[in-house]
């Protein structure tokens, strides 16, 4: 089968082919525009996805170290709700007439208390004084004398509460007798 072609007909052919031609690289640059956008937003959608575990793991990090310091203040918060109880049940106990307490005084100032003399003596040890060291009575002179002293108080019905077992003499007012 032969077939004629007229140049008319060979130029339609031609405007056609150009045109698929232009139609196909209009189509292939729009393709690539929508590849290169694709692109792009999946770059950045790793990037957030990147960063996103990044901070993921910081705060899991964060949330790591404020569980184990909330482990921490708890166990230290029982260990003080146990002895506020064991002090609670100490003081609710009846004190006893002419139980003593003594009174660590560091120049004259309170520093410790504590239920015996020997414990404040004891004390004064980890503070620089010798073990053997001899205590005398401090007779009427001022605590603030004495760098260590240790004064006894005894409680008292009377005075709902501890005094102090010696009391100085008192001191006429005004040259008064």
């Amino acid at each position: 089968m032969i077939r004629i072609v007229t140049t008319l007909r060979l130029a339609h052919l031609e405007s056609d082919a150009r045109q698929a031609r232009e139609y196909a690289l209009q189509t292939t640059a729009d393709a690539n525009e929508a590849f290169g956008e694709h692109v792009r937003e999946l770059y950045a959608t790793t990037d957030r996805a990147e960063r996103a575990e990044a901070t993921t793991n910081e705060v899991g990090a964060i949330l790591k170290r404020a569980m184990e310091e909330l482990a921490v203040a708890q166990k230290e918060l029982l260990l003080k709700d146990i002895e506020i109880r064991r002090l609670r049940t100490e003081l609710d106990e009846e004190p006893l007439e002419g139980q003593t307490l003594t009174v660590l005084l560091h120049w004259g100032e309170p520093h410790t208390i504590y239920g015996s003399r020997e414990e404040a003596y004891a004390d004064t040890a980890t503070h620089g004084r010798p073990l053997d060291h001899v205590w005398r009575p401090c007779g009427e002179r001022p605590a603030a004398e004495f760098e260590w002293r240790c004064e006894p108080f005894i409680y008292d019905a009377g005075s709902s509460g501890f005094r102090r077992a010696f009391m100085p003499a008192p001191e006429p007012v005004g040259g008064a007798a």
